[in-house]
């Protein structure tokens, strides 16, 4: 009898030892990199998305990452010149002083062209002309030293404390921002008539000289049927990688995606398709109402 009572014994201690591991058997046979929550897997260093309407933070990646942001800068180009209400069909000639000299001072606008502020505000949004820019600030009241104060004004003024600009084009990199404040500038942009038209636009021709030169948008989405955009604008130097940042509309409802710092030449644009791929394979609901990290 005292051998089966041991033997009971010893049964019911080896149960209970092996009672947690039979409990936890399917848990453990789960993939775990099924997450609900597991971002788009986007390749930019930094990224965020958000739901305009209620500031909803859909997907984060480094968003207080301060970092140069280089042609984005000609989004708060835009909304000071407007702002100023200058005649936008006022005819400005470029000057000599209007040059940009260093790495990716080239433009197609020659000196001695006499273009209008729309012109000028039309190629600075769609094509990132850069003399254009250039010359929008040197024509803002003040000249260009005052345009700068008013685009580090308007930043404080939109919440961008992480924001500082030193020129009107984005080629130097002191020029930075934050994902998180970047957003705040696409929101305000989009509430102008003008930068979304001009920003959205696929080309436009102007006469340099004494013939008709085309521009084209340097954000290959504008042109995709797939993507209703509402406000966008792209950039690049070495120091900030390729940018993009945009308003746009995904399952009916308004989003702002800000992707910086990517290294590859397609990657910003293949990170916004995953990014909207990713919206709409989960929905915009309750699912995504966390802050998502890769």
């Amino acid at each position: 009898m005292a051998v089966n009572d041991n033997r009971r014994l010893g049964a019911a201690v080896l149960c209970s030892l092996l009672a947690p591991f039979l409990l936890c058997a399917p848990l453990l046979a789960r993939p775990l990199h099924r997450h609900v929550f597991r971002g788009p897997g986007v390749r930019s260093s930094a990224a965020l998305v958000i739901e305009t309407r209620n500031a909803r933070v859909l997907y984060a990646k480094r968003p207080e990452a301060v970092q140069p942001i280089a042609s984005i800068t000609k989004l708060m180009t835009a909304l000071v010149v407007l702002g100023a209400r200058q005649p936008l069909d006022q005819r400005i000639t470029i000057k000599p002083s209007d040059r940009i000299h260093g790495k990716g001072w080239f433009s197609r606008l020659k000196v001695g062209t006499t273009l209008t502020r729309r012109d000028l505000l039309h190629l600075a949004l769609m094509s990132s002309e850069n003399r254009a820019a250039r010359t929008l600030a040197d024509n803002y009241p003040g000249g260009f030293a005052a345009a700068i104060r008013a685009m580090n004004a308007k930043a404080r003024a939109l919440g961008m404390f992480h924001t500082h600009f030193a020129d009107p084009t984005g080629l130097t990199r002191r020029n930075v921002s934050t994902p998180g404040d970047l957003a705040k500038l696409v929101i305000a942009a989009s509430h102008n008539p003008i930068i979304r038209e001009f920003s959205t636009a696929r080309r436009y021709e102007v006469r340099v000289r004494h013939r008709m030169v085309r521009f084209g948008t340097t954000d290959g989405l504008v042109a995709d049927r797939a993507w209703r955009i509402i406000v966008q604008k792209t950039g690049f130097i070495n120091a900030a990688g390729h940018c993009l940042v945009m308003e746009t509309v995904i399952d009916g409802r308004r989003i702002v995606i800000v992707l910086l710092d990517s290294w590859g030449r397609y990657t910003r644009v293949a990170d916004a398709i995953r990014v909207r791929r990713w919206l709409e394979s989960r929905g915009l609901g309750e699912r995504a109402t966390r802050l998502s990290m890769r």
